[in-house]
């Protein structure tokens, strides 16, 4: 097994390429543990949080919104970024009420992931909401979605199935999955 130290890559010059309100784009040239030089381009962020918000009867409440970047419509659980100085909770709170008007009794951490290490440096937090109270949304002024009740056990089906193509989406149900056992 290699140590780990031996496969840090060094940055030695980095180029900024785009800066946006929720993104930045860098091209780094790196030194490779090797002694050979390449190139990492690199998609900075804003972390963002993602909700599995389960009803009385373990129904899903989910959003199917448009995507842009794909061209079509993706059926996800309750999603955002976080806005500045929020805790990944405080802001996994906001976005379920947002979107969906859900209000939890019960709110839990599932984990974290990496949705695109490669290139792409966010991290997002994933939760599980319980107990909900149903009050009203409060969507963006460009957010336009539908929400939807799906049984648990068929969203677990349809991620198995590669139907629900969200990273997220598929992390979540299937954390909640084996943490529930449901």
């Amino acid at each position: 097994m290699i140590d780990e130290k031996s496969l840090v890559e060094k940055t030695l010059r980095r180029e900024e390429k785009f800066e946006g309100k929720i993104l930045s784009v860098h091209v780094d040239e790196v030194l490779l543990p090797n002694g050979n030089t390449s190139t990492r381009e690199v998609v900075e962020h804003v972390d963002g949080v993602a909700v599995l918000p389960l009803d009385e009867k373990n129904n899903v409440l989910t959003v199917t919104q448009y995507r842009y970047v794909f061209g079509r419509t993706l059926l996800e659980i309750p999603a955002g970024k976080l806005d500045p100085g929020e805790s990944p909770a405080e802001g996994a709170l906001r976005e379920l009420k947002e979107e969906t008007g859900a209000v939890p009794e019960v709110f839990l951490p599932l984990g974290r992931i990496l949705p695109a290490p490669g290139c792409y440096a966010e991290t997002l937090y994933l939760f599980l909401a319980r107990g909900l109270r149903m009050e009203e949304q409060h969507l963006d002024p460009d957010e336009f979605l539908n929400v939807e009740r799906i049984p648990f056990a068929e969203m677990v089906h349809r991620c198995l199935d590669g139907e629900i193509e969200d990273a997220k989406t598929v992390a979540a149900v299937l954390m909640a999955k084996a943490k529930l056992d449901l």
